[in-house]
């Protein structure tokens, strides 16, 4: 029996990489639409930590998914369904959202003629579907089609590209319900004073010094460090059920980062696992939550981080390949301050298109694509 075809199309997001599909080539049934997915990123058995099988790329940056639809939310353009392939396991987490492969979204749009702009600059509304949340990107355009060229470069990608700026507002308590879900900006789990915080993302930021460590170590040192990631996936067990996320032993949140005073001019220096594995930079959503952590004074990362004050701070958060540049703007009426808006930039390129192929047995042909948004 052949295989299904479902079209699809490969970005680079940030630094990250990931699958981009239109939401009406797919199942609109959840189960069936991730078990596709999983099936076409990691292969048969779902659980290859190669992903030889499929078009994962063997690594949590590079098994990402995109699932994008018309809008279903009234002040936006384009919704956007992230899914993270769990690399190792036959599973798929929706839980969290992804601001590299959130870059793409745009750039996916106008490429795939889902929608049109016109002029020498682009700027799209995208309903973050998985925590409800809107993104505001701005992009050059040439001839109505994503600009890639340009002097922009960020840490973690080779060479450089055209600039897009990812206007976020509202992200507070994306997933959690809170920015501070447990309703402290410090608490302690094992001994380790950490904050639990969502600002885009489920983070859990302690010091790496309470850990025993330096935080200034390779991302592959610390994976070879069995003790270290045993007491690190300890405090992310307590802290999800603290943050109301349930049981994340099979979840891709919260993520853990470590922080540590910074070494090359930055704000703070981090040493992040996503969840389990150190990532050789930091997520994007990620670095909005522990900037936004160092807010908070008497927190691990207040601790750590060089002073930066008023109502617009502009936070470096240094990272195993580089740094990530966060600006937040705050409310400083109130106490702590409100945290209103956070700005970043990225760059993406369009990599290939095409189509990708499941087992017939997976998704039979008599079983027809969703019509909608994801």
């Amino acid at each position: 029996m052949r295989q299904r075809a479902i079209p699809c199309w490969q970005f680079r997001g940030g630094s990250s990489k990931g699958i981009y599909f239109k939401a009406a080539d797919l199942p609109s049934e959840d189960t069936l639409r991730n078990q596709v997915i999983l099936h076409a990123v990691s292969g048969s058995t779902g659980a290859d930590k190669r992903q030889v099988d499929g078009l994962g790329g063997a690594h949590p940056l590079t098994s990402k998914v995109a699932v994008v639809g018309p809008s279903t939310h009234p002040e936006a353009d384009i919704d956007y369904l992230f899914v993270q392939v769990v690399v190792g396991q036959a599973a798929v987490d929706t839980s969290p959202n992804c601001g590299n492969i959130l870059s793409g979204i745009g750039a996916f749009a106008l490429e795939t003629g889902m929608m049109t702009q016109s002029g020498s600059e682009a700027r799209i509304r995208v309903h973050m579907v998985n925590s409800g949340n809107l993104c505001e990107l701005v992009f050059p355009l040439v001839d109505g089609l994503p600009d890639y060229d340009g002097d922009c470069r960020i840490d973690g990608v080779p060479g450089t590209a055209a600039p897009i700026v990812c206007r976020y507002a509202d992200l507070a308590g994306s997933a959690c319900g809170a920015l501070l879900p447990t309703g402290s900006p410090i608490d302690v789990f094992d001994g380790v004073a950490v904050t639990c915080i969502d600002n885009g993302m489920p983070v859990v930021v302690m010091k790496a010094e309470d850990l025993g460590i330096t935080g200034y170590e390779s991302a592959a040192e610390l994976n070879q460090d069995e003790t270290l990631k045993a007491k690190v996936e300890s405090i992310r067990l307590q802290a999800g059920l603290a943050m109301g996320l349930g049981d994340v032993t099979d979840k891709v949140v919260p993520k853990m980062s470590l922080v540590s005073r910074p070494s090359q001019g930055g704000t703070l220096n981090t040493r992040t696992f996503i969840p389990k594995v150190c990532h050789d930079a930091i997520g994007v959503l990620g670095a909005v939550s522990v900037a936004s952590a160092a807010v908070y004074e008497g927190s691990p990362a207040h601790q750590v981080a060089e002073p930066v004050n008023g109502p617009s701070r502009r936070m470096v958060v240094e990272h195993p390949s580089g740094d990530f540049i966060v600006d937040l703007e705050l409310d400083e009426s109130t106490q702590p301050p409100t945290i209103l808006t956070a700005g970043l930039l990225r760059t993406t390129r369009l990599l290939a298109s095409g189509v990708t192929y499941v087992p017939q047995s997976v998704w039979p042909e008599t079983a027809l694509p969703s019509e909608g948004s994801p």
